[in-house]
């Protein structure tokens, strides 16, 4: 999602090329292989198929498999985005090769050090050269961190993607697949190991599920984690026997924001969700205590409700009874981001000053 449009942006631009590299970190094709093909994404030249694993033999196994690429391939850069290990281990060979490293999605922070996301965020920040941020307070987080690098607010790539294709989206009319009503369903994606890994939370998200199914039925793309542990913990069955809650498997692209387009609202633990509903102007409520991503709270569309059930049972009500706020769009949630982003590395990869970026020069200090 965050790849298609930079690579499309880059095959428009002379003399750039992009080479994709695919770590094979999301191995299962409902997580992988649906979004190249929803998204017209080119297939990988290279695929590293690292499979599942712990974060730091996962991070290590990346590594240990991109170092040989960049060896043969010498970039001029390698460009990583968001914040999963695929991301921190790349961008720790480019460091290590002398590589510049572009880091797409910088500056996020949820502030909560128990996350593996988090660690990976200031860690490929703190060794990225560009530094390429969706939103004011990213600028801010990098600035107060000092990052040696240059960072420039440029907007969403995940909302480049979103603008490109929300009509043929929107022409699957996934709701009516599933016999359902504009408005009148909710859509529940839940995969962090807070939320799902252990039998108590599990439980507590099961509990509001249900409680938003006692007045719409809850659409549920299950992720293979959160099934897993809903089986491990004698859990599934409560969701299998709800009448008023569909288990789907997880969805493409398309099919998803298909969903989420004319949904009541989204409950979720997601991050890139919040970011999408936001556009969408479709009510999210997040069952986490923290959010990297507060413009979605800022502007109102996006009520960060904790795991509290009673809280968030709330929001929920608050969500049927007509009263939650649809919010607005930040800006330059255009669609034009990868464009900005692809202009200003170019000038910068050839050593001249970039001049299209709202706010530029180095974190921390005046450009």
């Amino acid at each position: 999602m965050k790849i298609a449009p930079l690579m499309a942006a880059l095959e428009v631009r002379d003399g750039m090329e992009g080479l994709i590299v695919h770590t094979g970190q999301h191995y299962d094709d409902r997580m992988s292989k649906v979004f190249f093909d929803d998204l017209g994404i080119p297939t990988p030249k290279i695929n590293l198929n690292v499979g599942s694993g712990e974060r730091l033999e996962q991070i290590e196994r990346i590594a240990e498999r991109f170092d040989p690429i960049v060896r043969e391939e010498r970039p001029d850069a390698v460009l990583v985005v968001g914040d999963v290990n695929s991301t921190v281990a790349c961008a720790r060979v480019a460091k290590r090769h002398g590589i510049a490293v572009i880091h797409v999605e910088a500056g996020l922070r949820s502030f909560d050090m128990e996350m593996p996301e988090e660690i990976n965020r200031i860690e490929t920040d703190e060794l990225s050269d560009l530094l390429f941020v969706t939103e004011p307070s990213g600028m801010e987080n990098l600035a107060r961190e000092g990052v040696p690098g240059r960072a420039y607010h440029v907007g969403n790539v995940m909302i480049d993607t979103l603008v490109k294709n929300l009509d043929k989206a929107r022409a699957r009319c996934v709701h009516r697949a599933l016999e359902l009503s504009p408005n009148q369903y909710f859509v529940g994606t839940f995969h962090r190991p807070s939320n799902v890994d252990s039998r108590e939370r599990l439980a507590n998200v099961i509990a509001i599920i249900e409680h938003a199914a006692g007045h719409h039925p809850v659409v549920l793309p299950l992720h293979p984690r959160t099934r897993a542990s809903a089986e491990r913990h004698g859990l599934y069955e409560r969701l299998e026997n709800n009448p008023h809650v569909r288990i789907v498997e997880p969805l493409g692209y398309l099919d998803f924001i298909s969903l989420v387009d004319q949904a009541r609202a989204v409950i979720t633990d997601s991050g890139g969700i919040q970011e999408e509903s936001t556009y969408l102007q479709i009510p999210c409520i997040t069952m986490r205590d923290n959010t990297e991503r507060p413009i979605t709270v800022d502007v109102g569309s996006n009520v960060l409700a904790g795991t509290d059930p009673d809280v968030v049972r709330g929001a929920v009500d608050r969500v049927v009874s007509e009263r939650a706020v649809r919010g607005r769009v930040p800006d330059l949630w255009d669609g034009h981001a990868a464009t900005r982003i692809v202009e200003i590395m170019e000038s910068e990869l050839a050593g001249r000053p970039a001049s299209v970026a709202t706010e530029r020069g180095a974190a921390g200090a005046a450009g």
